[in-house]
């Protein structure tokens, strides 16, 4: 594993790890890998390790965050364009494609109930369907890397997913929707520079931000209504997914915060 950056977060406790970068298969196995190896590790130290979105109700959540970049012949298609922050027209339509289908992605991305006890304005969860240069409060950061190497390093971030997802079915649903907006030649809306919970109700709608489910029922609702995916995933799985979610919806109906967190706290 190729490790490249590690350091302390937020909580306490709290840790951030970020590896290389690699195609999107072998970017789930090692998400799967560092997993297994971080817990492995912990427990001959007696030590617990949570990936749980949200491990307590008054804390910060844990995020797993996806970088994603679009590559031609060796070429950087986030870099080097003359679109905003430099972005070709198929980065562009990458990024667009991730953006419009994010609500229904997170029925994927941000599957547990948890998952939106974490994903609330300002907590840097991404929470509204918005993307800015750096701006970690929308849900896609963009990311043009540091001078020299932005041809390289360029890329989009997706902020309002975490790790109680299936790393297989998250890369198919992000490149589903991310194609969609390239075979559309879809474009983006204008980049959010502040918080958009910064802005009042008529600011969001004026500047086309919208929020995010709130709820994993809205996410479910929101990918059962996306073409795109449903048709990504296939009927059969698309259905299956949506029954486990509102299985897991019907699992913590009438339960606090607090109790699906310490439910949840080491399922993650």
């Amino acid at each position: 594993m190729a490790v490249d950056q590690f350091h302390p977060e937020y909580a306490g406790g709290q840790l951030e790890i970020s590896v290389g970068a690699q195609d999107p298969v072998g970017a789930a196995d090692t998400a799967l890998l560092v997993r297994n190896t971080i817990t492995a590790i912990s427990a001959q130290h007696g030590l617990r390790v949570s990936f749980s979105p949200k491990v307590t109700a008054d804390g910060v959540g844990n995020g797993g965050h996806v970088h994603l970049s679009l590559w031609r012949d060796g070429e950087n298609l986030m870099s080097g364009g003359d679109g905003t922050f430099g972005l070709t027209a198929e980065g562009e339509g990458f990024t667009a494609g991730l953006l419009a289908h994010l609500p229904g992605l997170l029925a994927v991305g941000a599957p547990s109930v948890a998952s939106y006890l974490r994903l609330v304005p300002s907590h840097w969860a991404g929470a509204f369907a918005a993307w800015g240069l750096e701006n970690r409060e929308a849900a896609l950061r963009f990311v043009t890397g540091p001078d020299g190497n932005r041809q390289h390093a360029a890329n989009v971030e997706i902020k309002s997913v975490d790790l109680a997802a299936n790393p297989y079915l998250l890369m198919a649903g992000c490149l589903a929707a991310g194609l969609a907006g390239v075979r559309a030649g879809s474009r983006l809306p204008d980049p959010v520079g502040v918080d958009p919970a910064s802005l009042s109700d008529e600011g969001r709608r004026e500047a086309g931000i919208r929020p995010l489910p709130a709820s994993l029922e809205d996410a479910v609702r929101a990918f059962e209504s996306d073409e795109v995916l449903t048709a990504a995933f296939g009927e059969e799985l698309a259905a299956t997914v949506a029954d486990v979610r509102r299985g897991e919806i019907a699992l913590f109906e009438g339960v606090s915060p607090e109790g699906i967190c310490r439910a949840v706290r080491w399922r993650h």
